[in-house]
């Protein structure tokens, strides 16, 4: 993927901001993590604030609306945006009114390199 630093013009990404991208950009489709699913996958030192400076960022580079808080509510502001993209990629939700809700339990992506299928209703 290129990312944000690649032009000549743009900021360099750390490896930090680097590795979240990458992780970012692996969830599949119907699928989320937290902010501090990322941080704990990762096993590095920054936890989910962190995750979270580098979303608002450089999230736009990627699909941002695959990480979303603990308790399933996507970025503040994001939810119409976000809501879109959950129903396009049949992500299981617990509500589709505001405050929009992923459905954590079914939606959650351990990360790895071959992910299940969302759990079926």
């Amino acid at each position: 993927m290129t990312r944000p630093g690649d032009d000549a013009g743009s900021s360099p990404v750390d490896d930090f901001a680097s590795s979240v991208l990458d992780v970012v950009d692996s969830i599949p489709p119907g699928r989320v993590m937290s902010y501090g699913d990322i941080a704990e996958y990762l096993n590095v030192g920054p936890g989910p604030r962190q995750v979270g400076r580098v979303m608002a960022t450089y999230g736009g580079e990627v699909a941002w609306w695959r990480v979303i808080h603990s308790d399933g509510t996507p970025a503040p502001g994001h939810d119409s945006v976000a809501l879109q993209h959950y129903l396009a990629e049949g992500t299981p939700l617990r509500s589709a009114r505001p405050p929009v809700r992923v459905d954590m339990h079914r939606a959650r992506w351990p990360g790895g390199p071959t992910p299940p299928p969302p759990p079926s209703r």
